[in-house]
């Protein structure tokens, strides 16, 4: 364990920005951004030897959310439903996502939102991916 230790002490400064709780909303959007690009690279793998990593920065992220940004609770389909409605945006409005048969399926529950999907959905609503993982 002594070892583990001073080899966390050793890499901290290295690390420690991207594995403290946010602070600000810069650190928050740092984080959420190094999110961005391990959801960019691990895709749908969860296999993928990173996707402990992505678990642990999405708690980070959470984390800030919880105490600063309003609360969406429930499946991915009813925070996308909550978020349409307010911000006013109907299902022919989300092309990111894809046709507006596509968001219906999301919906509906017949169709999982993929991991372009959930970042361009987070880019959008200016909210972290992780609500709807």
């Amino acid at each position: 364990m002594l070892q583990e230790t001073n080899d966390i002490i050793r890499i901290w400064p290295d690390i420690k920005r991207i594995f403290s709780v946010a602070h600000s909303k810069a650190e928050y959007d740092r984080q959420v951004s190094f999110l961005d690009s391990l959801l960019d690279e691990i895709g749908e793998d969860e296999g993928h030897p990173l996707a402990s990593l992505v678990e642990t920065v999405g708690s980070l992220v959470e984390t800030y959310e919880t105490a600063h940004l309003p609360e969406h609770e429930g499946a991915p389909a009813d925070i996308l439903n909550c978020l349409m409605q307010e911000h006013g945006v109907r299902q022919g409005d989300l092309p990111e996502i894809g046709s507006q048969g596509v968001v219906s399926e999301i919906l509906s529950g017949k169709r999982r939102l993929n991991t372009r999907q959930v970042k361009a959905l987070g880019k959008r609503f200016g909210v972290s991916p992780v609500v709807f993982i």
